[in-house]
């Protein structure tokens, strides 16, 4: 009697392709095996060929005319339903192994992979192990993910508009803090950059949330300390290009800033410090000691005496006016000593600490130092907000900063989050004793082939090095043909949701472990919310229909519904306050008069 599992016999192999032969009494469509519902012989469905004392496993590529082998020469075997298996794994006595050890034979059996064949493979609930949703052949079959693969090998979700990508994600991070006991996990880490502000309510149970502008009484303002910042970004940032005697100068300057306020500080060595070593400076006075050179003159020839008409001040950022320089030899005589010539640098540089759109970064609160370079709150305090928090998640909503400056911050904030996580990695607050997951959220806006971009570079670093660390990366993109190919070729695992750009698939076609190019012709046609998920992380290639959040904690990406806003009638429209909103910069934004009222 034939097993209800039975699907055909292999007619042919060509290394890990199998061709099969379907059995008559195969229906393609679903079956029901032991109470539970099977697609059969489905693209991207699972089967077993039985080999003795273990079992091969393959996925099915093609089905129909396109998987009949050309060498058919009978027309009645042509007449014939076929499928082609690619063979992704094998079970060896009780453990699942990827690759196989030997091939299977002509009219060797074929099966369809049943929830007990799965349960093998997968190892049943273990420590590690986490549910992301069901599959798609088989809804009633739970999809489980190798948590440590997939945080030290590194990942990317990867969908168009509209695939349930953002939703994927949400609901992907909520899994994760939670162990296969559905026990919280206490020391979960992991770091989201939210570029549009989706996540923040979505998460809000479990993260901390950080806003540029802080609309909730419980999200708390985003800092990042520019003395915190790779030194010559932000010299470039607030100048522009400098000639190198310019250059010299200033990190002179910043160096010089920086040692007067080391001594005693934990862990920094004078005689070793860089300008790059992450101690707090204060700008408007480094501002202030570049400029006055620039205009000062002097009311005798000795030098001695400035010709000082109105004294200046570091603090409101009120430059120092000077007499004009005497025409030849008459005083005023100008100033030659400390001379930079980086007027236009510095008009720049106060431009950008007096526009309030780089608050966050440039008058970082409690993280801004005084004018002798003491700040309320030091580095320490800025790594325990985001690090040592009780939330598994922080979440950085960057949706209010200014695209001008966004790949800078990026870079910062990345950079940041390696370097404490590599230096402290045997410290219990580590990498190693607690490992950092950063969640790149539009990651084709920061991480694209542009020559001068200091978040690639950081990126880069993670994937190649932050598995030894403790940090591992996160990509998720609608465009994955516009990111570097180093970084997504560095992602073990990858999770395919719907695409439609034949760019964006052969970027996924390239980056698959195994021969399925079968599987990645199914990517136009994935419903919302449905991936496949290939690589480190998972065992087997696998269509996976991922598990929705619960109502009210899903990401702010939902469609407008068109039909019903212009169907409903117009009420009151307030266009000040329109104005506001865009003003402030917070799309929250609500008048404070009104609501004392």
């Amino acid at each position: 009697m034939t097993a209800p599992t039975f699907l055909g016999r292999v007619g042919s192999v060509a290394g890990s392709t199998v061709s099969v032969r379907q059995a008559e009494s195969v229906a393609s469509g679903i079956s029901i095996i032991g109470g539970r519902s099977y697609r059969v012989a489905q693209v991207g469905s699972f089967v077993r060929i039985p080999q003795g004392y273990h079992d091969l496993y393959g996925v099915i590529s093609e089905v129909g005319a396109q998987a009949t082998p050309e060498t058919l020469v009978d027309a009645s075997q042509r007449g014939e339903s076929w499928m082609t298996v690619q063979l992704v794994g094998e079970i060896v006595e009780t453990s699942f192994e990827r690759g196989i050890s030997q091939y299977p034979g002509i009219n060797d059996e074929v099966h369809l992979v049943t929830e007990d064949d799965l349960s093998r493979i997968y190892g049943g609930i273990d420590v590690g192990q986490v549910v992301i949703g069901r599959l798609a052949g088989a809804e009633s079959i739970p999809v489980r993910i190798d948590l440590d693969r997939l945080v030290t090998r590194h990942s990317a979700v990867l969908g168009s508009t509209g695939s349930g990508k953002s939703t994927t994600v949400a609901s992907l991070l909520r899994s994760i803090c939670q162990s296969a006991d559905g026990a919280h996990c206490t020391s979960a880490r992991i770091l989201l950059l939210d570029i549009h502000g989706e996540y923040g309510d979505a998460l809000k149970s479990v993260a901390a949330v950080f806003r540029v502008n802080t609309s909730e009484a419980d999200e708390q303002p985003l800092h990042v300390p520019y003395w915190a910042l790779d030194t010559a970004q932000l010299v470039e940032f607030l100048m522009g290009k400098l000639n190198e005697p310019a250059y010299t100068g200033v990190f002179d300057k910043i160096q010089a800033a920086k040692l007067a306020v080391a001594d005693g500080v934990p862990g920094v060595d004078v005689n070793a410090l860089t300008i790059n070593t992450p101690l707090p400076f204060s700008l408007k006075q480094l501002w202030f000691d570049l400029i006055d050179p620039e205009y000062k003159t002097w009311a005798d020839k000795e030098r001695t005496k400035p010709a000082l008409d109105e004294a200046g001040d570091a603090a409101t950022l009120r430059p120092p006016k000077y007499q004009p320089p005497g025409a030849g030899s008459a005083l005023p005589d100008i100033n030659q000593h400390g001379f930079l010539n980086i007027r236009r640098q510095l008009t720049q540089m106060r431009s950008r600490l007096l526009d309030r759109q780089y608050d966050f970064m440039l008058r970082p609160g409690d993280w801004e130092p005084d004018l002798k370079g003491k700040p309320k709150k030091d580095l320490p305090d800025l790594l325990k907000s985001w690090f040592g928090h009780d939330k598994p998640i922080t979440v950085l909503d960057l949706s209010g900063v200014p695209s001008a400056v966004l790949v800078h911050l990026i870079g910062g904030i990345l950079n940041i989050t390696y370097e404490a996580m590599f230096w402290g990695r045997s410290l219990p607050e580590g990498g190693r004793n607690r490992p950092e997951l950063v969640v790149m959220e539009e990651a084709h806006r920061y991480l694209g082939k542009d020559a001068d971009n200091p978040a690639r570079d950081m990126v880069q670093r993670i994937v190649k090095e932050g598995r030894k660390f403790g940090v591992g990366a996160m990509i998720i993109s609608q465009r994955p043909s516009e990111i570097d190919e180093t970084i997504l070729s560095q992602c073990g695992t990858l999770m395919a949701l719907r695409l439609s750009n034949s760019a964006d698939q052969g970027k996924v076609k390239a980056a698959l472990p195994d021969s399925l190019g079968g599987l990645v012709d199914t990517l136009p046609v994935l419903r919302t919310g449905e991936a496949i998920i290939m690589g480190e992380a998972a065992r087997l290639p696998i269509r996976c229909r991922i598990n929705l959040p619960p109502e009210g904690a899903r990401p702010n990406s939902a469609d407008p519904n068109v039909t019903t806003a212009w169907s409903k009638p117009r009420g009151d429209e307030d266009y000040e306050r329109l104005a506001a909103a865009w003003r402030s910069q917070d799309p929250k934004w609500s008048d404070p008069k009104k609501e004392k009222a």
